[in-house]
């Protein structure tokens, strides 16, 4: 079968920037579609194209004509779910191709794709259950809805589906993503601030945390599953003429023996890169010896979520950490030489005191490049739940991680103002 993979275009709207002209605030996503690269991979037999409408957004018609595809298979996260319906409803008008719908939101609220343009719903991994679920459509069409973690549409009734148990089978690691389908939008895929090209390779899935805000865990059901380190090399070295890898991954330290055979392999293999990574404070400080040891491989920034700075905050958004902990990765991070992305959760009830607060915090603490959002109760999450009858906004558009989709307790403008005033505190510049 033809199959076409589709890579949303940026399509999330800005509060800010509407309202009050404050165009500093509004993140535009960048970086290459490596789930879909992973989905392409395991799909041997089949003529499979990804087109990345965040690069090229105009160009969706055109690759319908070139290539009139069997299957197109969607993805996105909460802020594009709009126009990924947008999208399978256009396909579905121009080709008639079976529609299928993976990604966050779909694995968060399902539902919302239950709709005529869409065909089918694939929630949490997809790499084995698209694939069986390609496979099924040739073979038995009838027999799809036994597919465990895969949903055809009912418009009108509720979705039935059979819950995924995610195991390591549903990796699929020993099939390499296809990097080669977006070769020709690879220059597009760099770190903005400094230029620098830049490739995504994943390690490992999932999250055994529960945070409140995140939306992660229906991914893979609250675990954690690693890659084989030989696929990650593999990977790796696939990447040949790209410097900076971005290791893609929820918590890449999530298990520290594993990272380190992983820190180990690469030195092994000879690679010489560069890579920025995501990790937990509490393993900073419990695991400062795996830190060196990947600076020493080429890891030159990580990815924080300090999220709040005090224990009182940390507890309601359900971290599981401390403060002290968070000041203290700081303090071994920067010994060590390491960059530090510091995400932070500005709530809607901050107050003066509060950004005053935060303000200090990041000033204090040196922290190169903070990267703060607006918390944000994303559909599907204990947080959503929570805060469902405050929120004033459900235009699924804004939920981009920057608006506040619930009542700022400051005047909305001052709460914008002092948001982006928070955006360049201690920008240093990321040193790669």
């Amino acid at each position: 079968m033809k199959i076409l993979l589709v890579n949303p275009p940026n399509s999330g709207r800005s509060i800010p920037e509407e309202r009050y002209g404050i165009d500093s605030i509004k993140q535009i996503l960048k970086g290459e579609p490596l789930a879909l690269e992973m989905l392409a991979g395991n799909l041997i037999g089949h003529d499979v194209r990804i087109v990345d409408l965040k690069v090229e957004p105009d160009t969706l018609d055109r690759v319908l004509a070139e290539f009139p595809p069997d299957v197109v298979g969607l993805t996105g996260v909460t802020c594009e779910a709009n126009s990924v319906l947008a999208l399978a409803g256009r396909i579905k008008k121009i080709s008639g191709a079976i529609t299928v719908v993976g990604g966050i939101h779909a694995s968060n609220d399902p539902e919302f794709f239950n709709q005529p343009q869409v065909d089918y719903i694939v929630m949490g991994l997809g790499k084995l259950s698209f694939r069986q679920l390609l496979d099924t459509v040739q073979s038995n069409p009838g027999a799809t809805t036994t597919i465990p973690g895969i949903a055809k549409s009912t418009p009108g009734k509720p979705l039935e589906f059979i819950p995924r148990q995610y195991k390591r089978e549903d990796l699929v690691d020993i099939a390499a993503p296809r990097y080669d389908l977006v070769e020709q939008y690879r220059d597009s895929y760099t770190l903005v601030t400094l230029g620098i090209r830049m490739g995504f390779v994943a390690t490992a899935f999932g999250c055994p945390f529960n945070c409140s805000f995140c939306c992660i865990r229906p991914l893979t059901n609250g675990r954690y599953l690693t890659q084989e380190i030989d696929s990650v090399i593999r990977d790796i070295k696939l990447l040949r003429d790209i410097p900076v890898i971005r290791l893609l991954d929820a918590n890449t330290f999530g298990d520290p023996e594993h990272s380190r055979r992983l820190c180990h392999a690469i030195k092994e293999a000879g690679i010489k890169k560069q890579y920025l990574a995501d990790v937990r404070s509490d393993t900073v400080v419990r695991h400062p010896d795996l830190i060196r040891e990947w600076k020493e491989t080429g890891l030159r920034a990580v990815i924080i979520g300090f999220e709040e700075i005090s224990d009182e905050e940390l507890q309601k958004l359900n971290k599981a950490n401390k403060a002290s902990t968070n000041t203290e990765a700081i303090r071994i991070l920067h010994d060590l030489g390491i960059t530090i992305i510091g995400d932070f959760i500005i709530s809607p009830d901050y107050d003066e005191t509060r950004f005053d607060q935060l303000s200090d915090y990041i000033r204090k603490n040196a922290i190169d490049l903070p990267m703060p959002t607006v918390l944000t109760p994303l559909p599907g999450t204990s947080l959503y739940k929570t805060l469902k009858d405050r929120i004033v906004i459900n235009d699924l558009d804004y939920y981009t991680l920057t608006n506040s989709v619930i009542p700022t307790r400051l005047d909305e403008q001052r709460f914008y103002l002092r948001y982006a005033e928070i955006l360049k505190e201690g920008h240093t510049g990321a040193r790669l």
